[in-house]
């Protein structure tokens, strides 16, 4: 793998276990059906009655955040789950698992000992992009900055770009390095041109994960800029506080992607 703290292959590694996964993924248009068929009273009355689970039913449209990653030995996709956790915690809100399209040659992968991943999580398309109201984006780090399958995808959003149509969509990052100076921050970091491009809202987590942040007992990942995981050799699994790290991204990102809804 790519030097600089990135992920390295291990045979102790193992495919994660997809137990957890039990969210419906959207394929249909952003808006969906919003009213279901008035029923009317076949009373003598000729003044029509709406159904009560009508209102219910447009009240239950929930707000929905992507959470959009590439992970090539799990830690990745193990922050994810969690940031789908925090995100569901957040009441009218949802979080949403997507991969993005894997850009190595299979033959690649099994000489690098890769995990097949889960495929219950779909591969997400650009202009699925544009039904999110919020974007979560989790990736390795590659010398220092975002891996090549994630910027690829980045990449292929240029008509998004040209029609600007993810502007003022809040959006955050989650990132996994192998060593401590591998780029826990330098990768969120330099991420953020591309969302700079698109005019979209950069929601970094700051220090509002409490004093967990301010631990220095353990060894773990994560920065201001986002949660993250070190992963060592392939093998270390997520730290308990890292994984409640990123249970906090995913219920924070909601919180601000509801406060700012218009429908709020």
């Amino acid at each position: 793998m790519g030097k600089g703290g990135g992920c390295v292959p291990s045979k102790k590694r193992s495919p994660i276990d997809v137990s957890d996964q039990d969210q419906d993924h959207p394929n249909s248009d952003r808006d969906g059906p919003n009213l279901v068929q008035n029923q009317f009273s076949t009373t003598n009355s000729t003044t029509p009655v709406q159904n009560n689970n009508n209102i219910q039913a447009e009240a239950v449209k929930k707000l929905r955040i992507f959470i959009i990653f590439y992970s090539m030995y799990s830690h990745v996709e193990l922050l994810a789950r969690k940031m789908k956790k925090g995100v569901d915690s957040i009441d009218g809100v949802e979080g949403i698992l997507y991969r993005v399209p894997e850009t190595l040659p299979m033959d690649a992968l099994e000489q690098m000992r890769v995990p097949l991943k889960d495929g219950g999580v779909p591969i997400v398309s650009v202009d699925e992009l544009t039904m999110a109201d919020g974007l979560l984006f989790g990736f390795p780090t590659r010398f220092g900055s975002m891996a090549a399958q994630m910027k690829a995808f980045f990449d292929s959003t240029g008509n998004l770009w040209e029609g600007q149509r993810l502007a003022g969509v809040p959006a955050g990052f989650f990132v996994s390095t192998g060593t401590q100076g591998g780029g826990q921050e330098t990768t969120a970091w330099t991420a953020i041109t591309q969302l700079v491009h698109h005019g979209m809202i950069y929601v970094p987590i700051g220090y509002t994960f409490g004093a967990g942040m301010f631990e220095m007992d353990s060894l773990r990942g994560g920065s201001p800029y986002g949660a993250g995981v070190f992963s060592g050799d392939g093998s270390r699994e997520p730290s308990e506080t890292e994984l409640a790290l990123a249970e906090h991204q995913g219920k924070y990102m909601a919180s601000i992607v509801k406060r700012f809804s218009p429908s709020s």
